[in-house]
């Protein structure tokens, strides 16, 4: 090429790059990115995540068990309640689905990470891994004897009490005094029921097991407060692997000794879950945290700290009066003795035959309604309308819906037999290693295996297929469910590639099963669980609300709640690829739209990045796939129209 024609061939490509600039600047500028202007400008946490909202806060709310179809039944009904308000201004996704599995935890870390099993390593709240050691293990030699890793209430160092062992005095006698309980869970909790590592020997924390960091961590690095309030102190692991990405946390034990304001024990002994007028008490406990922190308080109302950048919590009580057979829902008192009564029991669940809320379920909607209510008016009276976005959602929803399709089987036996099975197939007769060696079944299977080979995950997946299980269904009688209540069984490499890892991967279940709709592993009475595959277990609500910065209206494009925290830290401005789930996985960001009185046009919301690790966002459909490093807003055009192809 000679001299003239390279020169030639550059003037061309300096017009073109000119002319694609001109063509850009207009949507850069729309959204405050213009030449000439520093970007300094704005903080992390006032920065827009959809050109010029003023979001500051995001408050983050769970509805344990909450389908969408109770979301859209309850508003039909009361539409003048809040939940109602919410929905007609805020942004709903209609066909959202938590993370799978769906229980409390993974669901409750996808909201915090951003992603599934496969990036976070944490399959369940009570799982089994092939690569630690049993909990208590002293003498390690650096072979791991695989181990259960149980991150739950039984960790505490004393289960029996809401404040899980701090001994707050006097809160046995009023248990509103659990307010004074610790912002730092950590302390409660006993180290020698963690899995070991066998490298180290030393207990693996909760906060430790995460493989993924989240978004408490990222924004504590942005130099914002964080809090959260959830049923358990094992919930540290939203901490994220620092351990201190949460600067208030508090998690009254849900599955201590209920009891009632005066201090009485709720009538039978029973933990706030069994009764749900005791669940609604547990429940005021979290809901007074978050006014207290509306009001720029910690949890206890105490320490004036500043109104947190990422703070909410989960409400149990609509799952329990799914799962409750029946159940007072009111506790009445105090009288002129001080002592209180239950109201009467009302029918939990769904009215049979339907998916419409029984009278128990519809009194939960109706609190957590007011709940939020509460929240609402509490955000308008310190003036915080504007820089707060609302997102409710669920962990988890439940199944089955319908009672009628309720069918409880007792999964012990099928794990002895199956046990059994696999010692007559080898020959084994005395002193055998069980092959299912851990395991978790509320409604889906899952079977961690003693000899991790192909040859037997396929023996106990042929064995589950081929015997069926006695299942006691909603009116009491006793029916067979072949397949041991299974509609589909992954084994070995299939149960693997189900969650999209390899098959060393020591975390995954040997044998995942996803079950019949209404198959409840449950020799007791509830008449539904979660933490399956099936539409009741996964279908759950997603609703962004932030007047001012995102534009009202239902989108029913399939979502998931993993999109639910990068989302978070765009509202915020920060940058949600700093979510290292979100890389792995290749999150989005929900297809939020904003809604700027200035702005002429509504453009969807994008996260990018910059040097700062600011979120921009507001970019034209021709720019909603990119995800840029910028230096400058100078650079921004350029890689805006580089990354587009139009510049070869």
């Amino acid at each position: 090429m000679s001299g003239m024609d390279r020169r030639a061939k550059v003037l061309k490509r300096k017009m073109r790059l000119a002319s694609l600039i001109m063509l850009v600047l207009p949507l850069l500028a729309i959204h405050g990115i213009a030449t000439g202007s520093s970007a300094a400008g704005s903080s992390a946490a006032g920065s827009s995540a959809a050109g010029n909202s003023q979001v500051e806060h995001v408050l983050l709310i769970s509805v344990d068990g909450l389908h969408q179809s109770d979301l859209e039944w309850y508003v039909n009904n009361h539409p003048a309640s809040q939940l109602a308000r919410l929905v007609y201004a805020g942004a709903e996704f209609t066909n959202a689905q938590t993370s799978d599995p769906s229980d409390s935890d993974p669901g409750g870390t996808a909201l915090m990470t951003g992603g599934d099993p496969r990036a976070t390593g944490v399959y369940y709240d009570v799982e089994y891994n092939h690569a630690t050691d049993e909990a208590g293990a002293t003498s390690c030699n650096g072979q791991p004897t695989g181990g259960d890793v149980i991150y739950d209430s039984p960790d505490d160092i004393n289960v029996t009490r809401l404040d899980a062992g701090q001994n707050i005095p006097g809160i046995d006698q009023n248990p509103a005094l659990i307010m004074d309980m610790t912002g730092n869970p950590q302390t409660l909790l006993n180290a020698s029921t963690f899995p070991v590592d066998p490298a180290t020997c030393q207990p693996i924390s909760p906060h430790s097991y995460l493989q993924v960091n989240t978004i408490f961590e990222v924004a504590k690095a942005a130099g914002l407060r964080t809090a959260w309030s959830d049923k358990h102190p094992v919930y540290e692991s939203f901490n994220g692997p620092s351990g201190n990405g949460i600067n208030d946390l508090f998690t009254p034990e849900i599955d201590s000794n209920a009891v009632e304001p005066n201090g009485q024990p709720y009538p039978g002994g029973v933990a706030w879950t069994g009764d749900n007028a005791a669940t609604k008490q547990y429940d005021g406990y979290k809901v007074q945290a978050i006014i207290n922190e509306i009001d720029g308080y910690d949890h206890s109302g105490l320490n004036l700290v500043g109104v947190p950048a990422i703070f909410g919590m989960n409400f149990q009580t609509v799952s329990t009066a799914e799962k409750l057979l029946s159940s007072p829902a009111t506790l009445i008192g105090p009288d002129a003795s001080g002592n209180y009564t239950l109201g009467p029991e009302l029918l939990g669940g769904y009215y049979p035959g339907t998916t419409t809320p029984g009278p128990l379920l519809q009194s939960a909607l109706d609190y957590v309604n007011a709940q939020l209510q509460r929240m609402v008016a509490e955000i308008q009276r310190q003036g915080l309308t504007g820089s707060t976005a609302i997102i409710v959602t669920a962990k988890h929803g439940q199944s089955p819906q319908d009672p009628n399709l309720l069918l409880r089987i007792k999964d012990g036996p099928i794990i002895t037999a199956t046990n059994n099975a696999w010692d007559q197939q080898i020959g084994c007769t005395s002193n055998c290693t069980p092959l299912i060696v851990a395991g978790t079944d509320d409604d889906l299977w899952q079977s961690y295996l003693s000899v991790k080979t192909q040859a037997a995950a396929d023996f106990v997946k042929g064995y589950l297929w081929n015997n069926s299980a006695p299942a006691v269904t909603y009116n009491g009688t006793t029916v067979s469910v072949p397949h041991s209540g299974l509609a589909q069984i992954f084994a070995g490499q299939a149960a693997a590639n189900f969650f999209g890892v390899p098959l060393s991967d020591p975390r995954h279940p040997d044998v995942f099963g996803v079950v019949q709709v209404g198959v409840v592993y449950t020799g007791g009475t509830k008449i539904a669980e979660h933490g399956a595959d099936n539409p009741g277990d996964r279908d759950v609500p997603i609703l962004v609300y932030a007047p001012g910065t995102l534009r009202p209206g239902s989108n029913g494009q399939p979502v998931e709640t993993t999109q639910i925290a990068p989302t978070i830290l765009t509202l915020l401005g920060l940058n949600p690829l700093h979510l290292q789930a979100v890389r792995i996985e290749h999150t989005r960001v929900l297809p939020l739209r904003t809604d700027h009185s200035s702005q002429a046009t509504s453009q969807p919301m994008i996260a990018t990045q910059d040097a700062r690790g600011q979120a921009i966002a507001g970019y034209y459909a021709v720019l909603s796939q990119a995800t840029f490093g910028l230096q400058s807003r100078w650079t921004t055009m350029v890689q805006v129209t580089l990354h587009i192809g139009l510049i070869q």
